[in-house]
């Protein structure tokens, strides 16, 4: 998936350039480098996006003894959710089921303590990018510098993930074009020119599957 993601991103992995990119998926997060259409390096942990709505569910039941579904802490990520402080922070009036008496409950929650019950997750993600980055060989560690972090998958939206990703490495990160598509447009081209893409990747060992 690194690989599609790179070639849907745009990305120059072809070249004799360091291409650096953070697939944040629903279930897992991929953190690879590519260079000369092969993955130098490339890590990955199991959290992603259902583990942010997954989160707020807890937080909520925790903290209010109100039980939400997925589609609604869905919600709450996509209007009040963040990775770092926000300049405007948000409020939002959420209904549920009280844990206790059974009954229907509204409360108003704060995009603070949202971002507090998303810390964990997002942790996670950071030092699996950490991580990739200590393996790189220094050549490509010095590429990214100037080429810096490209930023995919659906959690790549949650506000500010880009800035707190940018605040640990010290580089700078770009979330790509439309990241949602990302790795399903990278796999299209890869289908649509197979055999210019199967001979640049078999030349440099790389297997598709």
């Amino acid at each position: 998936e690194p690989m599609a993601a790179g070639i849907g991103a745009g990305l120059p992995i072809t070249e004799p350039t360091a291409s650096m990119i953070v697939d944040i998926g629903g279930g897992t997060t991929e953190v690879a480098i590519m260079t000369l259409a092969d993955i130098s390096t490339c890590e990955s942990i199991r959290v992603g996006g259902d583990d942010f709505d997954e989160a707020i569910i807890t937080h909520l039941k925790r903290t209010y003894n109100l039980l939400i579904g997925e589609p609604r802490s869905e919600q709450v990520k996509i209007q009040i959710g963040s990775a770092s402080v926000l300049e405007q922070e948000l409020t939002m009036e959420i209904a549920g089921r009280d844990t206790i008496s059974g009954l229907p409950r509204k409360i108003i929650i704060t995009s603070e303590e949202i971002r507090e019950a998303l810390r964990e997750p997002i942790a996670g993600i950071i030092e699996t990018v950490m991580q990739t980055l200590e393996k790189a060989e220094p050549e490509l560690a010095a590429d990214l510098i100037e080429n810096g972090v490209n930023l995919c998958g659906g959690g790549s939206l949650l506000r500010g993930m880009d800035t707190v990703i940018s605040n640990a490495t010290g580089l700078k990160v770009i979330l790509v074009d439309d990241p949602l598509s990302c790795v399903a447009r990278g796999t299209s081209v890869y289908l649509e020119n197979l055999e210019i893409w199967k001979d640049t990747l078999d030349q440099n060992g790389y297997s598709w599957e």
